[in-house]
Order: structure tokens, then C-alpha cells, then sequence
């Protein structure tokens, strides 16, 4: 089941979206507060978000600006009663992936939706090949289960690259424990459980030379890798 968060402060239209949405087999968070919006975001992993652009408080305009800040490849559409040109071209340049003006067609949008997720899944299994990736100071090649950085070189165990990989692929969003455990070691018991822990340890270390990078517990959630921004 896909996750979607749904931005929109009219609770009437939000709670019927949310429901439409979920008797098509998505998962839905729905927040109506816009100042909520971020944290709830951060606290969840995503797979597509819909945002009202007119909001109290805040705008979706915003709202997508610090989410690209967190997530850059997570999909966007913006809702709106307003189709001026000026608004459609700011969501785009935000990044938007669609741009939808009310009313709508719900089911119209529920194919948007579908075709926008499956673009997004290909693009990232396609990025999933390639066998280097940059991470901070260390470039990571996960066939050769190698972590150099210019220094130094270290070699990983299997299930230290593949849960190293998992969590670059969720860069600044988070990696579920049941996620983890299931795609690993094919269980989530309390010795897998366990394991995995240890294994977060060890990457700790591994990448601690780069202050710039932290690995993050999520209290009853999971993990999340964070790469800094610095100026």
C-alpha cells in the first residue's frame, strides 16, 4: 500500500478526498493545518504528496519548498481554485508534478496519481543500479561492499551494504524498522530486530570521520540518514 500526504485546510473536500483515496488503496495522511504540515511530514515516509496551495497561516507554495528541502525526489501535486499562470508556474519551478485546479475529476486525478508513483518508482530502481553513490566524503559501491573515503578504504558485510543502501535510498526520510528487517533478513522477530541494531552501530562508526552525516534513531519508528547541509 502506497503512502500519500494530503495537505488541505476545507474539511469537507479533505475528508472526502482522503476516503476516495483510501477505498482505491492508498494510505492517507490527511493534515488540515499547514503549520502541521512539516512535522507530520518529517515523522511519516511518503511516497506522493497533494497540497492545497491556499492555506491559513502558510501556503502549499511553502509547505513544498521546505519538503524538497528534506526529500528531493518525493512527488508533488498542488491543488488549487486559482489556475493564474503566475501560481502555475511557481509550483512547477518548485517542482511540482502536476497542478490541478478545483473542481477536478477524482478519478482523473486518482490515474495522475498512479502514472506519477510509477514514474517515480522506475526513475529510483534505475538510479538503484548504479553501484557507486557519493555520501558525504565517502563513495559507496555497494557490488564491491566497499566505503572509501580520502583516506581510507573499508569493506562492508552484505547485510551492512544492504542496509546501507536502504538508508541512502531514504536520505533524509525514514528507513521503517519492519521495512528493514523484512527486505534483510526476511523477518522482523526480536532477534532480527536485535541484529539490526547492531549493524546501525557499526555503520555508525563507519561513517563517523564525516560530522556532516548522522544516523538517526526515530523512536518507535525506525532510522533516518541525515546528510547535513553545509555553507
Amino acid at each position: 500500500m502506497q503512502n500519500i500526504f494530503l495537505v488541505e485546510d476545507d474539511l469537507n473536500f479533505g475528508s472526502v478526498l482522503k476516503a476516495y483515496l483510501e477505498m482505491n488503496d492508498y494510505y492517507v495522511v490527511w493534515v488540515n493545518d499547514g503549520n502541521k504540515a512539516l512535522r507530520e511530514f518529517k515523522d511519516n515516509s511518503f511516497d506522493l504528496c497533494i497540497l492545497d496551495v491556499m492555506l491559513p497561516n502558510t501556503d502549499g507554495f511553502a509547505i513544498a519548498h521546505d519538503i524538497r528541502l528534506i526529500n528531493k525526489q518525493i512527488p508533488l501535486i498542488f491543488l488549487t481554485a486559482k489556475s493564474l499562470k503566475e501560481d502555475v508556474l511557481t509550483g512547477y519551478k518548485i517542482g511540482a508534478d502536476d497542478y490541478i485546479t478545483k473542481p477536478f475529476d477524482s478519478e482523473v486525478l486518482l490515474y495522475k496519481i498512479k502514472a506519477i508513483i510509477a514514474r517515480n518508482t522506475k526513475n529510483n530502481a534505475a538510479a538503484s543500479h548504479n553501484t557507486e553513490v557519493k555520501i558525504g566524503i565517502f563513495t559507496f559501491n555497494y557490488e564491491l561492499r566497499t566505503i572509501n573515503s580520502p583516506n581510507s578504504e573499508q569493506k562492508l558485510s552484505p547485510k551492512e551494504a544492504d542496509l546501507l543502501k536502504l538508508l541512502i535510498a531514504k536520505t533524509n526520510s525514514i528507513l521503517s524498522r519492519e521495512e528493514a528487517l523484512k527486505t534483510i533478513w526476511g523477518d522482523d522477530n526480536y532477534f532480527t530486530t536485535r541484529s539490526m541494531d547492531v549493524f546501525i552501530t557499526k555503520l555508525r562508526k563507519v561513517l563517523k570521520t564525516d560530522t556532516t552525516i548522522e544516523i538517526e534513531n526515530i523512536h518507535g519508528s525506525g532510522f533516518r540518514l541525515i546528510i547535513k547541509i553545509t555553507t
